[in-house]
């Protein structure tokens, strides 16, 4: 079984960053993509989706000190749904969020403001922000 999700686009809020009692750190931001397309009249449409990313420990340290709103990332992570009863209509209710396992900062630093830096404590670099993916692509502008 996989469960398994790779996102690209921009935060719409700077990360939240919380410690858990144990002292674990946590970091909470919102990530929107967008889907751009032809209709078929040949009209421009588009479509914004927002996604809920948690990252812990290290990479969530990092999220907080480099991650600002605006900026474009890239996300991988796993997603999770968690479910509870409303308190007032005592209805269940449900959240789906994505567990980021790795991230990296596109784009150049300048877009941003800060000085950058490798996301994911790997070792590995961060994009030179000529990725060669376009997020903005439309379907008719893929060659396949």
């Amino acid at each position: 079984m996989v469960n398994k999700v790779i996102l690209v686009g921009n935060l719409g809020r700077d990360p939240e960053l919380r410690t858990t009692p144990s002292g674990q750190t946590v970091a909470k931001f919102s990530l929107a993509t967008t889907r751009r397309w032809r209709d078929r009249d040949g009209n421009r449409q588009e479509a914004t989706e927002w996604h809920n990313i948690t990252c812990w420990g290290r990479q969530a340290e990092v999220a907080g000190q480099y991650l600002t709103k605006g900026r474009q990332l890239y996300v991988e992570g796993r997603l999770q749904t968690d479910s509870w009863d409303d308190r007032e209509t005592g209805k269940k209710m449900y959240r789906t969020e994505v567990i980021c396992l790795d991230f990296q900062m596109l784009g150049s630093r300048s877009d941003s403001g800060d000085s950058g830096g490798d996301s994911s404590g790997g070792g590995r670099p961060a994009p030179s922000g000529d990725s060669g993916f376009d997020p903005g692509a439309e379907d008719d502008d893929i060659p396949f």
